[in-house]
């Protein structure tokens, strides 16, 4: 495999910053991981490359602007700043890295814009996978936020500066500022993208996730319809694909031989 860190540009004055892990002879879409409120490339891990060394899958990882090294994003962000980012922002790095067909997947608020992009890619997207994705903000999902906004000057701070630096605090006021607005709650609704979805789905959820109630899953399953299943996984919280990396890897798998034409096959 080979590793690329990039620089892309995407007009009005944007770069994203992406990392690419290509296989020499790679078959089937490219598999593009869309970060959490707080992410970034480095907070997945080991995960995007596992999957890559599993499936021979060439992967994409990218940071939204505002994130990394990516270009300062516009604050205070608008209520449809998910939408724009998969509808406009990731439409436009793939165009710009010459990918056509992929599959999303997506933790927390970038299984949001996940859900966004597989309705505006159309047959670009071959499959989908959300973890702990949200439709709406919940009763967990304020409480959560609430409980990490106490514990931020009690060394989370330190711990986000360490991938985040200067931006770390307009970062973290700009998610919660977001997520804690009434206006902001009564305005969100991805059932029009959900509707619009054709592509195989895996809609996760670690059982014990503190920011998301179950229903946030079967809504979305119930508004894709037949393509759309749904997982949640025994003993995780928000972050399953870091808390059980083997299990969520081995589910994954499973979907990707589904979305590649190869059950039973593998991919090689």
């Amino acid at each position: 495999m080979n590793v690329l860190d990039l620089a892309v540009p995407l007009g009005d004055g944007v770069v994203f910053q992406a990392q690419r892990i290509c296989h020499p002879a790679s078959r089937g879409p490219t598999v593009v991981f869309l970060h959490e409120s707080l992410g970034n490339i480095a907070l997945w891990k080991r995960f995007p490359a596992q999957l890559a060394e599993r499936t021979g899958l060439d992967v994409l990882v990218y940071e939204r602007q505002g994130y990394g090294a990516s270009t300062d994003e516009v604050l205070p962000r608008p209520y449809r700043y998910q939408e724009d980012e998969g509808a406009i922002w990731l439409p436009r790095l793939l165009d710009a890295l010459g990918i056509n067909e992929v599959v999303l997947i997506g933790h927390s608020d970038g299984g949001s814009i996940a859900l966004v992009a597989a309705g505006a890619l159309g047959s670009r997207a071959r499959g989908l996978v959300t973890i702990a994705a949200h439709t709406w903000a919940d009763h967990l999902t304020e409480s959560g936020i609430r409980a990490m906004m106490a514990r931020y000057d009690k060394g989370l701070r330190e711990k986000l500066q360490r991938h985040h630096g200067e931006r770390t605090d307009e970062l973290f006021r700009a998610w919660h500022g977001i997520w804690l607005d009434e206006g902001f709650q009564q305005w969100l609704d991805f059932s029009h993208w959900m509707d619009v979805i054709d592509c195989p789905a895996l809609i996760m959820q670690g059982e014990d996730d503190e920011y998301g109630v179950p229903e946030q899953v079967t809504d979305i399953v119930d508004g894709i319809g037949p393509n759309a299943r749904a997982a949640f996984i025994e003993g995780t919280g928000h972050a399953p694909h870091l808390e059980q990396p083997e299990r969520v890897l081995a589910l994954i798998y499973d979907f990707l031989l589904i979305v590649n034409g190869r059950k039973g096959e593998g991919f090689v």
